[in-house]
C-alpha cells in the first residue's frame, strides 16, 4: 500500500493577487475550472492501490482543506497541521513519523498540492516504476524530462541506469543561468527536480537521523505531546518552532547514497508564475487566455482573469491582467516573476491586500466584506447547511441580521428564534449571540455592523464547536 503525503504549505506570492496568504494557490481552482490545485492531485492519485492521503498544511489554512476534502468524499483524513513553516524536511519527518507507527514499512508518496500534471497516465507508470525501488530501501525522486532551457527549476543529473527502474543520481544543481540550462538540456543527461519522492517512511527517517538528526529529534519532540482535534494533528508548537528549517533536497537527497531519480514525462509544471498558467491553459485564435467576463479586441498572447466584473482590452499583447474584488494586477507576461516584489512591498507598506481576499472562508461558510466606513461595516454571509458560528459576544459594536436566503436560527441574549427570507433581527453590544443554519439549504445574509471597533479580535468566544479559542 502507498501512502500518500500532500505538501500544501507555501504561499504562492508570484500569483498574487488570486493567491494571498489566507488562500493561497493550493486551495484555488487555477488550471481546472472545477477542481483546486490540492484537489486536483488528490483526483490524480485515482485508479492507484493508495491509502487515504494525509494532507500536511499551515494551521490558519485548517478549515479550508478540510471543506476541500470533504468536498472530495475524503473527509476522514488526517491533516497534519505546522503551527510555523519550516521546509520540506520537517514536514515529510512528522507524515513519516505518524506513518511508522502504523505499519513499519510504509511506503510514501510525497507530493506537492500545487503541481499540474496533465497526463495522469505517464503518472502512474511513472509510480510504478519507482515502487520496487523504495521497497527496496532507495530514496526515489522524479525528475521531469525538460522541454526547454528553463532557469527557474533546480536539475538533477542522471548517473548510471537501474534497468528499466530509473537512474542513480549523479548530482543535484541549482538554478543554472541560460547558457547552462542550454547544455544541460542539449546534454540530455538533466532533469528538472519535480519536489517529489518517493520511500520508505523508515529509510527516510533513518537517513534524516544520519544527515540531520537535530530535525530528526525535534520533529520527534513535537509529536510527543500532539494532540487529535477532529481530524487535525496538532503538533507541539514550541518544539516545532526549534526546529531547523530545511528542504529535503538539502537535508537527505544531496547526501545520501541511495538516492534513485524515476524520469517524469507527463505534462508537468509548477505554476509557478502567470506565465506558466498561460502556457498551460487553452488558448484562443489570438493566443488569449481570457477567464471570466473578458471583451478583448485586437489583443493577442495575454492573460486576462475577471473575477468580479468586466475587463476589458484593446490593443495589448503579451500582458497578464487579473482583476480581483481586492485588487487589479496588470504585468507584462516576461515581467510576472517580480510578481513576488509588489507582495513584499504591500508587507514593508503593513497594507493588507496580500493578506486576505474581501471574502473569507471560515469552517462553518464564507463571509465577504461588501462595505466598510467609519464606524460601519457591511457583510454578506453564507452559512453551510447544518453548521453554527461560535456562542459569543462583541464588546464594540452591535450587529443588524437580514436573511436573504434560507432560515436562520437565532440565540439572541436568553431567547431563541427563527428568522426566515425578508426578515432581520438585531444583536445589541455585548449581548451573547449565535447564528445556525438548520435548513439544508445554504443560508445567506446581509451582516451591517455599527459601533466604535469592528475588527476580527473583538470576538470572545464562548462556545465553539470547531475549537476555536
Amino acid at each position: 500500500m502507498i501512502y500518500p503525503i500532500l505538501m500544501a504549505g507555501g504561499n504562492g506570492s508570484r500569483l498574487w493577487p488570486m493567491s494571498t496568504e489566507s488562500v493561497p494557490k493550493q486551495f484555488l481552482p487555477l488550471a481546472d475550472a472545477k477542481l483546486t490545485m490540492l484537489q486536483a492531485t488528490l483526483d490524480r492519485l485515482s485508479g492507484l492501490e493508495v491509502a487515504l492521503p494525509r494532507l500536511i498544511c499551515n494551521e490558519q489554512h485548517r478549515f479550508l482543506a478540510a471543506e476541500q476534502l470533504r468536498q472530495l468524499g475524503m473527509e476522514q483524513a488526517n491533516i497534519l497541521l505546522e503551527p510555523v513553516g519550516r521546509n520540506t524536511a520537517p514536514a515529510i519527518a512528522l507524515a513519516a513519523l505518524q506513518a511508522v507507527e502504523q505499519a513499519d514499512d510504509s511506503v510514501l508518496l510525497v507530493l506537492a498540492a500545487d503541481h499540474l500534471i496533465r497526463d495522469i497516465d505517464a503518472f502512474h507508470r511513472s509510480i510504478q516504476v519507482a515502487l520496487p525501488q523504495a521497497k527496496a530501501g532507495k530514496l526515489v525522486t522524479f525528475g521531469i524530462v525538460p522541454t526547454h532551457a528553463e532557469t527557474g527549476y533546480g536539475y538533477i543529473e542522471q548517473g548510471d541506469a537501474l534497468s528499466e527502474a530509473g537512474f542513480a543520481v549523479s548530482r543535484f544543481v541549482e538554478k543554472p543561468d541560460e547558457a547552462t540550462a542550454q547544455a544541460y538540456l542539449e546534454s540530455g543527461r538533466y532533469l528538472w527536480n519535480s519536489g517529489m519522492f518517493m520511500f520508505k517512511a523508515g529509510r527516510y527517517l533513518e537517513e534524516l537521523g544520519r544527515f540531520r538528526p537535530d530535525i530528526l529529534e525535534a520533529c520527534r519532540a513535537s509529536l510527543v505531546n500532539a494532540s487529535q482535534d477532529m481530524t487535525f494533528t496538532r503538533v507541539d508548537a514550541e518544539a516545532f518552532a526549534a526546529c531547523p528549517d530545511e528542504s529535503v533536497d538539502y537535508a537527505v537527497m544531496e547526501n545520501t547514497a541511495d538516492a534513485v531519480v524515476v524520469p517524469l514525462d507527463a505534462g508537468w509544471s509548477d505554476i509557478g508564475a502567470w506565465s506558466a498558467l498561460w502556457d498551460v491553459c487553452d488558448k484562443d485564435a489570438d493566443g488569449n487566455v481570457l477567464k471570466g467576463d473578458v471583451l478583448s479586441h485586437s489583443s493577442r498572447n495575454s492573460y486576462v482573469h475577471a473575477d468580479s466584473r468586466l475587463v476589458a482590452t484593446v490593443g495589448v499583447e503579451n500582458l497578464v491582467i487579473v482583476e480581483t474584488k481586492d485588487a487589479v494586477l496588470v504585468a507584462h507576461k516576461d515581467r510576472v516573476q517580480d510578481v513576488k516584489k509588489v507582495v513584499e512591498r504591500l508587507k514593508s507598506e503593513g497594507r493588507c491586500e496580500h493578506l486576505n481576499h474581501r471574502e473569507v472562508y471560515r469552517p462553518w461558510g464564507v463571509y465577504d466584506s461588501i462595505d466598510n466606513g467609519l464606524r460601519y461595516q457591511v457583510k454578506r454571509i453564507t452559512v453551510k447547511p447544518g453548521a453554527k458560528l461560535s456562542v459569543q459576544k462583541h464588546h464594540h459594536r452591535a450587529e443588524h441580521w437580514i436573511v436573504v436566503s434560507g432560515t436562520a436560527r437565532v440565540t439572541n441574549g436568553d431567547k431563541t428564534y427563527l428568522v426566515t427570507e425578508n426578515q432581520s433581527t438585531y444583536i445589541p453590544v455585548g449581548q451573547v449571540h449565535a447564528l445556525e443554519n438548520p435548513g439544508v439549504i445554504p443560508l445567506e445574509l446581509i451582516e451591517v455592523q455599527s459601533g466604535s471597533y469592528l475588527g476580527e479580535d473583538d470576538i470572545v468566544r464562548l462556545e465553539d464547536k470547531y475549537g476555536r479559542a
